[in-house]
């Protein structure tokens, strides 16, 4: 069975602009009858179109989306996997929507009675870190992800508050040496380099966990993902802040590898 171009951009939402984009990249190969026969689509490309767009919905560009599929042939597999995220994620919005009703509950009771009923850890209840599981686990692995998550989960709420915490510290300096134009060379841009990779090593699972510098792919790959995705950009005041915190890791990177290689070979 085949649907046409225009079939599957009514169930999709997908428009044929889009759809025709995605053949035209290799993407999304469509099928024709003849040579100069309208686009078809068959059940292979419907399945392949349905992880293109759950990909798409993590953030990833057409060209990581790409060598996602080519690097997951098995279908079925990667279907599951994506299954098993979304579920984790409807779980999470479930704990968020009940976390929200209660605040709203709470707030709308007796004004004398609100402080002591709305407790931080119900408040809070679904905001949190697994929402980047999938994207972790398709960028570096699902070893990763369980390594770092468990961790996480083993730390107590107040040491879970301090973590945090120096995490924002990090990016407030980030955003205002951004916001003062500093030069990403500079002394004080590399010391926030220097901080930023330690804070990196400091996180087991991720790769050059415990070592004395992230894995230099990784580190220069997170670089342009803050610049690439808004939602990361937003933690450095935005992409102007994201380009100074990438430039400056850059120049760390240049700085810092070579060193390390002379040293003990191990880059």
């Amino acid at each position: 069975m085949h649907w046409s171009i225009q079939e599957i951009s009514r169930l999709t939402g997908v428009t044929s602009r889009t759809l025709r984009h995605y053949d035209a990249v290799g993407l999304l190969p469509a099928v024709r009858t003849t040579d100069a026969g309208p686009r078809r689509y068959d059940r292979t490309a419907l399945v392949r179109l349905q992880r293109i767009l759950l990909l798409r919905d993590l953030g990833l560009g057409l060209g990581a989306i790409a060598e996602v599929l080519d690097a997951q042939r098995d279908e079925a597999q990667a279907l599951r996997t994506h299954l098993g995220s979304l579920r984790a994620e409807q779980s999470r919005l479930a704990r968020q929507i009940a976390s929200v009703e209660r605040t709203v509950a709470d707030l709308e009771k007796d004004p004398d009675t609100t402080e002591e009923s709305i407790m931080a850890k119900d408040m809070f209840d679904g905001f949190d870190h697994t929402q980047y599981e999938q994207e972790v686990t398709e960028r570096w692995g699902g070893d990763a992800y369980r390594k770092s998550d468990a961790w996480w989960r083993g730390l107590t709420p107040q040491e879970q508050q301090e973590w945090k915490g120096r995490v924002a510290a990090l990016g407030k300096d980030w955003a205002d040496a951004a916001a003062a134009r500093t030069d990403p060379a500079s002394d004080e841009a590399q010391a926030l380099a220097a901080r930023h990779a330690e804070w990196l090593v400091s996180v087991p699972g991720t790769p050059g966990a415990a070592q004395p510098l992230p894995d230099r792919g990784y580190l220069l790959g997170l670089a342009d993902m803050y610049v690439a995705d808004e939602r990361f950009a937003a933690n450095y005041g935005g992409t102007e802040g994201a380009t100074f915190v990438r430039d400056a890791l850059r120049v760390f990177a240049e700085r810092a590898y070579p060193a390390v290689a002379d040293a003990d070979g191990a880059y």
